[in-house]
């Protein structure tokens, strides 16, 4: 059973048909990996957004977002007794590059947590990013019903840090991460080739069936000129017939009653053909010029004319 699994696998990967069907499926899960598809609410909220509100807390969340505006500052407003600490850091990834603030209300006070999501590349960022963490929520214990007041009062922390170096200064940046621009770019790419697919076989479509209809013409003009030709050959044999009939001299009437039979199986042959079977039409109307001809000649030797009725 494993050794036909793997057969089986290799026969599908191992191609190049069965290598781009792994490659696609590598780039979806990696999008869908980065874009944020196992993240929890707080993560899908702080990708886009400088504030979270958790549900039952009541908070004017336009209002906190415009007063915290573009800073490298993340702030959310949590229930009483949630964990503080998980929320901060469901952040982790989607938070990258600011300072978070995870607040709750506890009886007369503001409980809080705070975690820096800059790099950390020694002690020394270390040692900012607990300087950040203690210093951004100094003084919000004042305005414990007043959250957007307490939400001021932790930007103004903020800018004082920015001013002392300790923050990075710089507004916050919120763009898609590759795997959304390349599947993006995959998106528009396939609208405009199937676009460009679709117009390519209509024009082919288009041109094939202009040829078709040609052709068909062709044929129809076709038939219609040997079905003329043949018209024309029977009054010759009719003004043979009207003129020699039963009169003929010697030499003439052997050569009259074999151009009749030969018109009589040609005939025959030009009922039953098909109009587009072109060879077959171009070989009968080539015998019936060559009949034409021969009964003009017929008609050109001088024979004894018939007794009027």
């Amino acid at each position: 059973m494993t050794a036909t699994l793997r057969r089986l696998l290799g026969g599908l990967f191992g191609s190049t048909f069965g290598g781009a069907v792994l490659a696609t499926l590598v780039l979806a899960g990696w999008a869908l990996w980065s874009g944020g598809v196992l993240d929890g609410p707080i993560a899908r909220e702080v990708r886009a957004s400088s504030v979270y509100v958790a549900p039952g807390v009541d908070l004017d969340r336009p209002a906190a977002e415009r007063i915290i505006g573009n800073r490298r500052l993340v702030v959310l407003l949590m229930a009483p007794d949630d964990d503080l600490r998980a929320a901060c850091k469901q952040t982790e990834r989607a938070a990258s590059g600011t300072l978070v603030l995870v607040v709750s209300r506890d009886g007369q006070e503001w409980d809080t947590y705070g975690c820096s999501r800059f790099p950390q590349r020694d002690n020394r960022d270390f040692g900012r990013a607990v300087v950040m963490e203690t210093t951004i929520s100094r003084g919000i214990d004042a305005f414990v019903d007043q959250p957007l007041e307490a939400l001021k009062v932790v930007t103004l922390n903020y800018d004082l840090l920015v001013r002392a170096g300790t923050v990075p200064d710089g507004a916050r940046t919120i763009s898609p991460s590759l795997p959304r621009y390349l599947l993006a770019g995959a998106a528009a790419g396939g609208v405009v080739a199937g676009a460009a697919g679709l117009w390519l076989i209509g024009r082919r479509a288009g041109r094939l069936a202009h040829a078709r209809q040609a052709r068909r013409a062709g044929y129809v003009d076709g038939r219609a000129a040997l079905t003329a030709a043949t018209a024309a050959l029977a009054q010759q044999i009719v003004d043979l017939d009207q003129r020699f009939g039963g009169r003929l001299g010697t030499k003439a009437q052997p050569a009259y009653l074999r151009l009749a039979s030969d018109y009589t199986r040609l005939l025959d042959e030009v009922t039953a053909v098909r109009a587009d079977d072109e060879s077959v039409v171009r070989r009968l109307h080539e015998q019936v010029d060559t009949l034409s001809r021969q009964a003009s000649q017929l008609a050109d030797e001088p024979g004894v004319p018939s007794k009027a009725l």
